[in-house]
């Protein structure tokens, strides 16, 4: 079973993923940009070169 992945800055539980000019980031509810906690679980948005996914 592969490993749940962990927030980059506090080690909690990953809620999705964000990449924000080139920069990639597994983000926990506390460190998520406001464009991936709008986003319902399970979506994705693309905004330029920026992406947001949202586990679910």
């Amino acid at each position: 079973m592969a490993e749940k992945p962990t927030c980059e800055y506090c080690g909690k539980n990953a809620i999705g993923f964000q990449s924000i000019e080139g920069g990639f980031e597994y983000v926990c509810q506390d460190h998520a940009h406001s464009l991936l906690l709008e986003l319902k679980p399970g979506e994705k948005k693309q905004f330029g070169v920026c992406v947001f996914e949202r586990y679910s």
